[in-house]
C-alpha cells in the first residue's frame, strides 16, 4: 500500500474515534452538568473544554500534514527532492545513514542568506528521514511559514 494512502487512512481513523470520544464526553458532560452538584458541573465544564482543546489540536495537525504534502509534492514536481533521499531502496537504518551524511549540505542550505521554504523543506526531508521528529517538524514549520509569506 502507498504510504500516502496508509497515512491518510491512519489519520482518518484516529480522526474518526477522537470525534466518537468527543461525541461521548460531551454526553457525559451534559448528564454531569444537569447534576446541580457544584464538583460534577466542574467535571462537566472540564469534559466540555478538553475536547474543544483536542479538537483545535486535531484541526492544527491535520492542516499541517495537508499544507506540508503540497509543500513536498512542489518540491517533487520540480525534482528539486533531496536527491539522496529519490528512490532509495533500501532498509530503513541504510535511510538513516545516508541522511546524516548528506544532512549538513542541508543545514548549510538552509541557514544560509536568501534561504526559502524549498531549503527548509529539503532540510525537513532530511531530518525526518535521519529520524529526528521534532527538528524535521520545526524545519517544515518554518517552510510553510515562508511559503505563506
Amino acid at each position: 500500500m502507498n504510504p500516502r494512502v496508509r497515512a491518510v487512512l491512519g489519520v482518518s481513523l484516529m480522526s474518526t474515534l477522537l470525534v466518537l470520544y468527543f461525541a461521548f464526553a460531551g454526553f457525559k458532560a451534559v448528564a454531569l452538568l444537569a447534576t446541580g452538584d457544584p464538583i460534577a458541573i466542574l467535571m462537566g465544564v472540564a469534559l466540555l473544554v478538553f475536547p474543544v482543546i483536542g479538537a483545535w489540536a486535531l484541526v492544527r495537525e491535520i492542516m499541517f500534514g495537508f499544507t506540508s504534502t503540497k509543500l513536498v509534492d512542489a518540491l517533487a514536481e520540480s525534482g528539486d527532492l533531496p536527491e539522496e533521499l529519490v528512490d532509495v531502496e533500501v532498509s530503513r537504518a541504510e535511510v538513516r545513514e545516508v541522511a546524516d551524511a548528506a544532512f549538513p549540505k542541508y543545514r548549510e542550505a538552509a541557514e544560509g542568506p536568501g534561504a526559502g521554504w524549498q531549503e527548509f523543506m529539503r532540510l525537513g526531508l532530511v531530518y525526518d528521514a535521519a529520524g529526528d521528529r521534532k527538528r524535521a517538524r520545526s524545519a517544515i514549520r518554518q517552510a510553510i511559514s515562508l511559503k505563506r509569506g
